[in-house]
Parts: C-alpha cells; sequence; structure tokens
C-alpha cells in the first residue's frame, strides 16, 4: 500500500549543507535505518527498483560562503517527505518510523542535526487510488516538480530536461506496474499516453538542474555523480475523445506519483512532487 511520511524538522544549531541536499538526507535516513533494521536498510541501498522516496529539504535557506553550499539556519524549520509504495516492503517504513517518533528524533544531515518536531502519515491503496480516478470527469492534472525530476530516455544515460507527458507518465507508469497487484496493472503504451494527452507547462516556472545523486571512490577519492533534470509547473489534459480506461489511468498514476516520486533517483531528493486534480 502506497504511504507517505511528511516530517517537519528544526536544526539544532547553523550549519552548511550541500545545495543536492536530498542525497544527504538520503545518506542520513539509511544511517537511522540502519539502526534500527539492518534488513530493512540493505533492501533500500542494494535493491535495483526500490520503492522509496525522498524529497530534499524544504524551508528557506541562507548562502553560505563553502561553494555548491547553503546554510540552514537554526531559527527555521524544514520539511521533507518519504513515500514507500510497495507493500511487501512494511519493514522499511517501520524501520523509518522507529527512529523519528519513538527515538530521539535526530538526523545528521550535512555538517549538523534536525530534530523531528512533527511527523504526519497518510496512506492510500492502489484500489483506492483507481476508484478516486474513475470518479473525475474530463479531469486536469496539475503537477508541480518540486525536486529535480531525472527522467532517463530509455535505457540510456540521458535525462529528460522537459515534463513531457511520454516521458512523465512512462516512468509513473512503470512504478505503478512494479509494486501493483497484478489485477490493478495498467496496460497503457507510449503511444496511447501520446495520442490522448497534451502538456501545457508553465513556461516562466520552469528551471534545469544539475544535481548530486551518489557518490562513488574514484582512486580512493570521493567523486560526485550528477543528474540532470527540471523542476516547475506542468499541467496535463485529455482531448475529445480520450478512452475511458486511458484517461483513468493517467489519472491513477498522476495521483500515485506523489508517493513514488516520478523519474530516477527518487530516494536521493529527485522527482517529488505534488498533483492537483
Amino acid at each position: 500500500m502506497p504511504r507517505q511520511v511528511e516530517v517537519t524538522a528544526r536544526p539544532t544549531d547553523d550549519f552548511h549543507v550541500e545545495n543536492s541536499d536530498g542525497y544527504a538526507l538520503y545518506s542520513s535516513l539509511l544511517a537511522r535505518m540502519n539502526d534500527a533494521d539492518e534488513e530493512a536498510s540493505a533492501k533500500v541501498h542494494d535493491s535495483v527498483f526500490s520503492s522509496v522516496s525522498v524529497s530534499s529539504l524544504s524551508g528557506s535557506f541562507e548562502s553560505s560562503d563553502r561553494r555548491y553550499h547553503k546554510r540552514v539556519a537554526r531559527d527555521e524549520t524544514y520539511d521533507f517527505e518519504v513515500g514507500v509504495t510497495d507493500p511487501e516492503e512494511d519493514s522499511v517504513f517501520e524501520a523509518l518510523v522507529e527512529p523519528l517518533v519513538l527515538g530521539d528524533g535526530e538526523l545528521t544531515v550535512g555538517g549538523g542535526t534536525l530534530v523531528v518536531e512533527e511527523f504526519r502519515s497518510n496512506e492510500r491503496g492502489f484500489e483506492a487510488l483507481v476508484n478516486e480516478a474513475d470518479g473525475y470527469d474530463d479531469p486536469s492534472l496539475r503537477f508541480s516538480f518540486e525536486t529535480p525530476t531525472c527522467i532517463k530516455y530509455g535505457g540510456s544515460e540521458t535525462t529528460e530536461m522537459f515534463p513531457h507527458r511520454t516521458a512523465v507518465f512512462s516512468s509513473l507508469l512503470g512504478k505503478w506496474n512494479a509494486v501493483a497487484p497484478d489485477a490493478l496493472e495498467f496496460d497503457l503504451t507510449r503511444d496511447e499516453v501520446g495520442e490522448n494527452v497534451i502538456e501545457k507547462p508553465e513556461m516562466r516556472s520552469l528551471y534545469t538542474h544539475s544535481v548530486m545523486v551518489n557518490r562513488v571512490q574514484d582512486d580512493g577519492e570521493p567523486q560526485p555523480i550528477f543528474r540532470q533534470g527540471f523542476t516547475g509547473e506542468c499541467t496535463y489534459e485529455f482531448v475529445g475523445g480520450t478512452p475511458e480506461d486511458v484517461r483513468n489511468a493517467v489519472t491513477a498514476l498522476a495521483l500515485f506519483g506523489e508517493y513514488s516520486g516520478v523519474g530516477s533517483a527518487v530516494a536521493r531528493g529527485c522527482g517529488s512532487v505534488s498533483v492537483e486534480v
């Protein structure tokens, strides 16, 4: 069952964090998960496909004198979200909840510490998402791509720099079919999306990014791995005569996107979206 946790945290002091703070937040969460459940932590870290998504920190940052860094202010609060979509990864959810809610609630991120002040969770089953989608008549789907969204083209390392309808919904389709019950999988093709959906981006809101998603060792030295993506606003609408099954499937995928994220590296701060139908 797709689940999402929303966390509000406050820093214990000012500290510097890399602009690509999603990776630092992911690493911190993974470390706390390892303390609570080594098996669950290893599953997230080692899995080719993980159903976990982690946003970046959202809040007011101050400028930093360190290159490629920003400063977290102790008098501010910061929000982040974590989604878990695979029903078989309940252990991941529990391992995440325990240190944040039942433990000391501390996360070491970058050069400082965040303390959890508020924790909210929600969950919606796949059938509930499908039923909600079925209840809309000719909906518009407004996406806010809140963190850099990095959608790979096919099997390549090239990523999309525009919220094209086939790229966005093909990504969501793959994530949905990987975790949904067999009876609720969607048989939806790229052509069906391309022929029946129109994207209407708010061009002034679109920005492109190069975001760090990992570090690898190169001759003993840690080297950052970057991926390119976009943020901004885009509304998706259906052309006249769109088959009902296509419309309902695309709408359900949009609703699912808030839990799964869009594109790659969603566990490392990329691809967080909010959706309004």
